[in-house]
């Protein structure tokens, strides 16, 4: 009977080696793993471009975090002069206003008293100086003390001091439009309302009486700033006029180019670094007031050997480009790379620090494609 199981044992174990071999052709690419073979028909239907690799213009660059604000110039901040409480609010988020637009209407009893003050200093300033004139007079004729005068001179003087704070204080009031004891703030500035923190019935500190709430915030983002940090070992380099480029985490892919126009004459003494502040092109609205950036900021420019952005992939935890190494049993030898360059965002040209050479003929287009074919 074993006689009999040897011939079918034979056969099966021809049989597996047979299909085990079929799965290893089929699953085992050719040629070596990091070597894509092309015909010139494959190339030209991947639209594989090359290109040689070179010493390249590309930029120094000083790398701060910074954050993105209103280009104050463009934005003003609107408070109330009156204390009182708001009955109307006429301006919304969103909204877009003209200057001289009514934002709120207050109703307040400070109108009412600033032109009793205004009146009453006034009169109290005519009183004094009646005074002043009379123990000036008395003076010349040796009729009252040198004492007495100056107490109404320095009289005199207080109260003209008094007629201008009530004046100062009637001529804000008379900047919006009174009616009675309500008074209409109005807009400085055509443009948005980006922040509005008043509803009706609230209670307002008017700034005169030392208010510091903000109402309504009104302006433009299509320029916007961001203000950074620059280290004072890195302050030296940093120019006014110097190109910068941020990345924001809302937008990853995105570089977005500005300026440097101005830098501070300050160091931080805690940080020992120095305020930075660039404007951006905003027309988009893609960058809001708050958000945090990443900032390389151009200090130099220097010869090196860099390759297009466009070449390079991640693999794993490589970073490759493919590089074209010439025909090989009649077909384009392309070898996956890997390389050391800065990938610093900012520059679509990344330097090379390790793996290529110049002269070597590097994939720009469709090493995407190629990696899928190993």
């Amino acid at each position: 009977m074993n006689a009999h199981r040897w011939p079918l044992l034979f056969a099966l174990l021809i049989g597996t080696a047979g299909c085990n071999h079929k799965a290893n052709a089929l699953t085992t690419p050719p040629g070596p793993l990091n070597e894509a073979l092309l015909t010139q028909e494959q190339i030209k239907k991947m639209r594989i471009a090359t290109a040689v690799v070179d010493l390249q213009d590309v930029d120094d660059t000083v790398l701060t975090t910074g954050k993105v604000a209103y280009d104050d110039q463009q934005v003003v901040h609107v408070f109330s002069p009156v204390a009182g409480k708001a009955v109307k609010v006429l301006a919304q988020l969103g909204n877009h206003v003209k200057k001289g637009d009514p934002l709120v209407v207050i109703e307040s009893p400070d109108i009412g008293v600033a032109t009793s003050d205004l009146s009453k200093a006034k009169a109290d300033l005519i009183a004094a100086g009646h005074d002043y004139q009379r123990q000036k007079e008395l003076l010349e004729t040796h009729a009252t003390s040198q004492k007495d005068f100056e107490t109404a001179a320095d009289n005199y003087r207080k109260a003209k001091a008094e007629v201008e704070r009530a004046e100062q204080k009637a001529r804000l009031f008379r900047q919006g439009d009174v009616t009675g004891q309500t008074y209409t703030l109005r807009s400085d500035l055509e443009g948005e309302v980006f922040m509005k923190a008043i509803s009706p019935g609230m209670e307002i500190a008017g700034q005169y009486g030392g208010g510091t709430t903000e109402l309504f915030t009104i302006g433009h983002a299509s320029k916007v700033w961001v203000l950074a940090d620059v280290f004072e070992l890195d302050i030296r380099r940093v120019k006014l006029g110097a190109k910068v480029v941020v990345n924001v985490a809302s937008w990853p892919e995105r570089m977005f180019e500005g300026t440097v126009d101005w830098i501070s004459g300050a160091l931080d003494t805690n940080t020992h670094a120095t305020k930075v502040r660039c404007t951006f092109d905003n027309s988009d609205g893609a960058l809001k007031p708050e958000m945090f950036a990443t900032m390389r900021i151009s200090v130099d420019v220097k010869k090196a050997i860099a390759i297009p952005r466009s070449s390079v992939l991640r693999f794993g935890d490589q970073t490759v480009v493919f590089v074209h190494r010439g025909t090989k049993d009649g077909k384009e030898s392309f070898e996956r790379l890997p390389v050391t360059v800065d990938e610093g965002e900012g520059s679509e040209w990344l330097t090379v620090e390790h793996g290529l050479e110049k002269g070597d003929k590097i994939v720009t287009d469709g090493a995407l494609l190629l990696s899928g074919m190993l």
